[in-house]
């Protein structure tokens, strides 16, 4: 089961980050079809936000088809949006390496997530 993180510094709105990490996760595979959502309750609870928030959040999800609410149930995967499982898991593995090594030459988290998020970037505006 997916559990969800909230970053008040990202500049996105929660009911987003929500979003976001759902996509994410069925992108990744993380999440296959008839998995389960946290409840709106345990969500709130976990990471104390309003329900109303959690609720677009699952109500968006299940206008783009991606779940499903059964009432009295729960919220279900309804499909997935992993077109390319086979790369992903291999490419996983170089990732992590690759922090390994990252954290070895001594940069620590925040350090590497710039590194990375700046190299992205980059990368994709030169392929745009």
């Amino acid at each position: 089961m997916i559990e969800f993180h909230l970053d008040g510094r990202s500049g996105v709105a929660p009911y987003m980050q929500l979003i976001r990490q759902v996509r994410h996760a069925l992108r990744l595979g993380l999440l296959r079809e008839g998995d389960r959502l946290p409840t709106i309750k345990d969500v709130v609870a976990s990471v104390a936000i309003n329900p109303n928030t959690v609720l677009k959040a699952y109500r968006e999800l299940e206008y783009e088809g991606l779940v499903a609410a059964r009432p009295g149930v729960g919220t279900f995967v309804a499909r997935t949006l992993n077109d390319e499982a086979a790369a992903v898991e291999p490419l996983r593995e170089e990732l992590r390496a690759w922090l390994r090594r990252a954290q070895a030459a001594g940069l620590d988290a925040e350090s590497i997530e710039a590194l990375f998020a700046t190299t992205f970037r980059s990368q994709f505006q030169e392929s745009a």
